[in-house]
């Protein structure tokens, strides 16, 4: 909003492990050997927000936070998805419009897969059938089932996720919308259209010449129309879908940026889990998944204020020198 002071959020994850501690000690040269466990131990996962001015993104008492802690495993807590990415920024938007309103916040996030993932039913040209499907079959976009009470994925008999197929959203072409799927008062009312009839209602004329996809999608460099895909692939609204992480956040007014690619550490958050971890590994390897999580989440407490400060200040210093 204009006026309001801009502040930046740095979003990263890190992950502890039980065995990840120095070793040190004195010996006696004849005394036997001590064997040690193999492998880093069990993984406690932290992902969180910090801010230079605030520290950790959390309720102005302490008593809310968006921090997600998690026990990595199969047979555990899982993995952190796309869906816990949105879920942990719902929850840092809603403490950033309750306690700090008087604020235009951005969210900075890396340039990750999870972070980066398009809604299941966003515009994508990359496995449009081209015809018509046959009659009594339809297309959709392939997605991971999920319980509609519980929201939790539902799984076959033999263990894999379960699959359901959803309708793709319609499209809009120089400001006019665009169905892709064929509409009541149609023989094939529901069903997909298939690339060549879209491209036929735009104005690019009869696709039947033109290929679905060029071999293994390498299209000839600068070409626009050796094939329907590339076409699509070149409109305006195909090019440009957001991730569901801006969607989400766009729709409470809140920014998110990502960082480039393979950048050279510019979120400083990186210093504060080296900070955590420094002292973490001074200290004795946490033998129960309940210390672990204890001895983590101490540390990161621990780490004052003025030291992320520092750390910011000079990210900032880095980014300057080479903007």
């Amino acid at each position: 909003m204009p006026g309001l002071e801009v502040i930046v959020w740095f979003h990263d994850k890190s992950i502890f492990y039980a065995h990840d501690c120095q070793k040190k000690g004195w010996y006696h040269k004849e005394a036997p050997a001590k064997p040690y466990a193999k492998g880093k131990g069990a993984s406690f996962m932290i992902a969180d927000f910090v801010l230079a001015k605030f520290g950790w993104l959390q309720s102005p008492d302490g008593t809310c936070s968006a921090r997600v802690v998690m026990k990595l495993g199969k047979n555990k807590d899982g993995y952190f998805t796309s869906e816990d990415i949105c879920k942990q920024a719902e929850d840092a938007m809603a403490i950033l419009c309750e306690f700090y309103p008087q604020y235009e916040h951005v969210l900075i996030y890396d340039n990750a897969s999870t972070h980066l993932r398009r809604a299941p039913d966003a515009l994508s040209a990359r496995r449009m059938p081209k015809n018509i499907p046959k009659e009594g079959g339809n297309w959709g976009v392939e997605v991971t089932k999920h319980d509609p009470v519980m929201g939790k994925i539902e799984y076959k008999p033999d263990g894999k996720p379960a699959k359901t197929k959803v309708r793709m959203a319609d499209a809009c072409f120089n400001g006019h919308a665009q169905l892709l799927y064929f509409s009541e008062g149609h023989k094939h009312v529901g069903v997909f259209k298939g690339m060549a009839v879209i491209l036929k209602e735009q104005g690019f004329g009869d696709m039947s010449q033109v290929p679905t996809e060029c071999k293994d999608f390498k299209c000839a460099p600068g070409a626009t129309a050796c094939c329907c895909r590339r076409i699509l692939y070149n409109q305006p609204d195909f090019a440009n879908v957001e991730s569901l992480l801006k969607i989400i956040c766009k729709a409470k007014g809140i920014k998110v940026m990502f960082l480039p690619k393979f950048h050279c550490e510019l979120n400083f958050i990186k210093q504060c889990w080296g900070y955590a971890k420094r002292v973490y590994h001074l200290n004795p390897e946490s033998l129960r998944e309940d210390i672990l999580e204890k001895n983590a989440l101490n540390l990161l407490e621990a780490i004052p204020l003025t030291s992320m400060r520092k750390f910011a200040n000079c990210c900032q210093r880095f980014m300057d020198a080479y903007s």
